[in-house]
Order: structure tokens, then C-alpha cells, then sequence
């Protein structure tokens, strides 16, 4: 992260005065081109429009909204740290954390709350390993033609794109818009034109194979539910939402499957084929060790070890002979 952000850093640095330059040059271009076209718009009010901009930008609300975004950054920082942290003592003692858990639990539960946990651990760690991938193949592939075309800022709009990739089907949309307009201020509409073809290139690249392949073993939704998870993702937690949406709609369907067996899998009579095919069934993935450790599980519960025992029970006492 700090070999990025030192990258990105460096490379807008380097391109700044170019990029000024040339985003004035565009922006005169773009204005003649307004004003020679067939939209009713002229310079005067382009020119209203930025000073209305520029008072706003020296207004007290704009300084109070400058307040609010070092409060916010102050917030995520101090998150990033307790992230760190508390991602240091799970991946340090984790297996004894979830130990623990487990030990108040016996029987099914226990089993349950095993199959649950491992599930959890196996389908998010697959989904981060395949949308690392899949982010790596989109800003290798757009990065490329960016620097070919000549488009400065090569380095940071490249990182922009591998990050907004984990954010599956919008992400890619949003970094290519941003990098088209770079190629427009700087090259002009061919350069943003070949950008946005190779975006859509890259975008059925990534929607028609890298997901299904990479990601169709471990997610297994429709397209549909993963629209509706990332809607309601944004809408209830923004960004962060937009980005964990999917994969905990995965851990949900499959930690679902464990807890209850009210879904009927199988052909239907009246209903015809299943839509969801046995061989998306997460429990026909767990391996052969994981299910006997469950069953193991399931099996009737010890004593534990500090229990009292029982006291011991004393012989009948009988009649002497005489």
C-alpha cells in the first residue's frame, strides 16, 4: 500500500504542470466548440457558471464541508488503524479465538457453527484472491492503452481502475469514465473515444469470462441478485457497502444452506428443473476431513474435564449373621 500511494503520488507530481496545461487547452477547446454548436449555450454563461463555482468554493459552507471531509478522513484513518490491528490478533491467534467460540457450543450447534465459520472463511478468502485477479487483468489491460495512447497520469488512473474493480460490474465503468476524460482534456475526443472502447473491451472481457471462471466457483449468484445486493450496499452503506455487498450475499446463501433444509434441491414434478444446480450447493464442496470433523461433532457430548463428578454411591449396609 505504501509502495501505491507513493507511486501515485509521485506520478501526479511529475505530470501536474502538463496536466494543467493541457486541461486549459481542452477546456478553451471545449468552450469553442459549445459555442459553435447547436446547443443554445454561450460563453457568457459557461462563464456565469464558473463564478457561481468560484463563490461557492469561498463561502463559509465551503469551508465547513473542507471541516467535515478532514473530520471523515480523521475517522478512516483511525479505522485503518484498528483495522490493522485487529487483522494482526486474528491472523496471530484466530484458530484459538474461533476455539473458544466453539466451546460454548456442543452437538448440531457446534457442527453447525463450524461448517458456518469455515464456509465464511473459504468463500471470502476466494472471492479477494479472484477479484485481486480480476482487478490485476483490468488495470494491466487499460493501463496498457493508456500508455500507449500517451495519456499522462498513467500510473494513478492505472491504480484507480485496480481499485474500483473490486467493486464488480459498476467499478470498471466509473474508472474508464474517469480516464476517457483524462484522454479528452489532454488528446481530444479520438484518444477518449479509443479509451472507452478499450474499457468496454476490458468490461466484457471481465463480465463474459474472468468472472464466471474465476469467480463462478465461489459466488454462484445471478446477475440480477448481484445488481440488487450493490444497490442496496450504496444506498445503505455507501462505498464500503458497494464493495462487501456481494461476497456477504454469498456467505449468506451459503451459511443459509447449513442452518436449514427448507429449500428443496432436485427436479419437481409440477415445478420442473431446479434453477439452483446441485453442483452450486456449497455442501457438496466441504471436504471429506471437514465432514467427518462434523460428524465427529454431532456425536454425543463429553463431560468436560473440571465437571464434578458424581459422588460415588455407597454399598447397602446388610445384617450380620449371628
Amino acid at each position: 500500500m505504501g509502495g501505491i500511494v507513493t507511486g501515485v503520488v509521485l506520478g501526479v507530481r511529475g505530470q501536474l504542470d502538463d496536466l494543467v496545461t493541457a486541461s486549459t487547452t481542452g477546456w478553451e477547446h471545449l468552450q469553442q466548440l459549445l459555442a459553435a454548436g447547436p446547443l443554445p449555450v454561450d460563453a457568457g454563461t459557461v462563464n456565469a457558471a464558473l463564478a457561481q463555482l468560484r463563490d461557492y468554493l469561498a463561502s463559509a459552507g465551503a469551508r465547513q464541508s473542507a471541516l467535515s471531509g478532514v473530520t471523515v478522513a480523521s475517522e478512516v484513518l483511525t479505522g485503518a488503524v484498528l483495522m490493522v490491528v485487529v487483522l494482526f490478533f486474528f491472523l496471530k491467534d484466530g484458530p484459538r479465538l474461533w476455539n473458544f467460540v466453539l466451546r460454548w457450543f456442543a452437538g448440531n450447534t457446534r457442527a453447525r457453527l463450524a461448517e458456518s465459520g469455515d464456509r465464511v472463511v473459504s468463500i471470502l478468502g476466494s472471492y479477494v484472491h479472484g477479484i485481486a485477479l480480476i482487478a490485476t487483468v483490468d488495470a494491466a489491460f487499460i493501463g496498457i492503452g493508456l500508455w500507449a495512447l500517451g495519456v499522462p497520469l498513467v500510473v494513478p488512473l492505472t491504480v484507480i481502475v485496480f481499485l474500483t474493480a473490486f467493486v464488480p460490474i459498476v467499478g470498471a465503468l466509473v474508472a474508464g469514465t474517469l480516464a476517457a476524460l483524462v484522454a479528452l482534456v489532454t488528446h481530444g475526443p479520438v484518444s477518449a473515444l479509443i479509451v472507452v472502447l478499450i474499457v468496454v473491451v476490458v468490461n466484457h472481457l471481465e463480465g463474459y469470462f474472468l468472472h464466471p471462471v474465476v469467480l463462478g466457483h465461489t459466488l454462484r449468484l445471478h446477475g440480477l441478485v448481484v445488481l440488487l445486493a450493490l444497490a442496496a450496499g450504496s444506498v445503505l452503506v455507501g462505498v464500503a457497502g458497494a464493495v462487501l455487498a456481494v461476497p456477504l450475499i454469498a456467505v449468506a446463501w451459503s451459511v443459509l444452506q447449513v442452518w436449514t433444509t427448507r429449500y428443496q434441491f432436485g427436479e419437481d414434478p409440477v415445478l420442473g428443473p431446479d434453477p439452483v444446480s446441485p453442483k452450486e450447493s456449497t455442501a457438496d464442496r466441504v471436504s471429506r476431513l471437514n465432514r467427518r470433523r462434523y460428524q465427529r461433532m454431532r456425536g454425543p457430548a463429553r463431560a468436560a474435564p473440571w465437571a464434578v463428578p458424581p459422588p460415588p454411591r455407597l454399598p447397602s449396609r446388610t445384617r450380620s449373621s449371628p
